[in-house]
């Protein structure tokens, strides 16, 4: 049963009281300015606060409004990404502030369902900027969100179904505190990520604990609940670094798939795990290499890089050429220009370790 309307006031009461004595001091906090606020809930999408902080300092520093932004090549704004994961955010980044400059004159549009129509911005983003920025009443609901409400009011229908979704949106809908959105949406998230965390929540000092449903019912570590478990695919990547004089050949991802518009080595991927002899006479190598005469410098460990529902298992075969590619599709870069490059973090970090063992590539 939803709560009675004297409980959703008090509900909101008190976690604001709570806020404003326990928050977290952070930089997109002290501004109304709505490309701040969007930056910053883009970055802390799938990302904690202290992982994120430093890629939002960089990104408002580079780019301080959404007119320099959408002026950015991509490169540098992949770049700056770099190691951020959910690549797709930064090209969708990179799109909204086009849109915001061509079709809004470089002001994001202080409206709910205008924003939905930028790239990359759900209802959560949305009703994130309309409240914080414009203190329209539009409640947030996140993985915090869905935590603490289904704890608070013992809601057992899954976050991830569409009733659950459903319900769940019509309940914070009607607790936001209509008066003052902004701060309440701060206050709720907040509680959800440093008071009633996922695992080992401090209940005994909670303020709400006297009529949480799950305390009450010793159900915190069963709520919220989840229906679907997503399954986790193998993968194996079989890196060629090819290298001619001082210069290497990259990649550049444009297909459908993990890092779309990063750079990588070209490579073979494998069902399984493949063997150095397999991968040096298979026909993708020899088409790869144009059938040019080449020796093995290296052969690397295998790295293991583990992504939301995929687990990478890579190697990385250095293979030393006697004449350049022709092969217009590969980038030949000079060794000293890779950094200049946006580049996943497992293929960031194979470089590094070389170059910290100073044996070149």
């Amino acid at each position: 049963m939803p709560p009675k309307k004297q409980d959703t006031s008090a509900f909101g009461k008190t976690l604001i009281k709570w806020y404003n004595a326990n928050k977290r001091e952070l930089p997109w906090r002290n501004t109304k300015d709505p490309y701040l606020i969007w930056l910053s809930e883009i970055i802390l999408q799938q990302t904690r606060v202290d992982q994120g902080m430093p890629y939002y300092l960089a990104f408002a520093k580079n780019f301080p409004d959404v007119k320099s932004l959408a002026k950015a090549d991509e490169n540098k704004v992949l770049k700056l990404w770099q190691g951020l994961g959910y690549y797709s955010r930064a090209r969708n980044l990179h799109t909204t502030a086009k849109q915001v400059t061509e079709l809004h004159k470089g002001k994001f549009p202080a409206d709910y369902n205008e924003l939905l129509k930028l790239k990359g911005v759900g209802a959560y983003t949305a009703a994130a900027i309309a409240s914080l920025a414009f203190e329209l009443p539009h409640a947030v609901v996140d993985g915090n969100v869905y935590r603490l409400l289904s704890r608070y009011f013992g809601i057992k229908d899954a976050i991830d179904s569409t009733e659950g979704k459903k319900k769940f949106a019509k309940l914070a809908d009607q607790l936001i505190d209509e008066k003052n959105p902004g701060t309440y949406n701060q206050a709720v998230m907040e509680f959800g990520a440093i008071q009633c965390k996922p695992v080992n929540p401090d209940c005994m000092v909670c303020p709400l604990q006297n009529s949480c449903y799950a305390f009450a019912e010793k159900q915190i570590d069963k709520l919220p609940v989840k229906a679907k478990k997503t399954a986790v695919r193998a993968r194996h990547f079989n890196y060629l670094v090819i290298q001619y004089k001082n210069t290497v050949y990259l990649n550049q991802r444009t297909e459908k798939d993990i890092w779309k518009g990063l750079y990588d080595f070209p490579l073979i991927e494998t069902k399984d795990k493949a063997s150095e002899t397999e991968i040096l006479s298979s026909p993708e190598l020899k088409t790869m290499v144009e059938n040019t005469k080449f020796h093995v410098r290296s052969v690397s460990k295998f790295y293991k890089h583990i992504l939301s529902h995929q687990h990478l298992h890579a190697r990385f075969l250095e293979l030393q050429i006697e004449k350049p590619l022709k092969n217009k599709s590969l980038i030949k870069v000079n060794l000293n220009e890779l950094e200049n490059y946006a580049l996943p973090r497992l293929v960031e970090r194979y470089i590094n370790e070389r170059q910290l063992q100073t044996i070149q590539i």
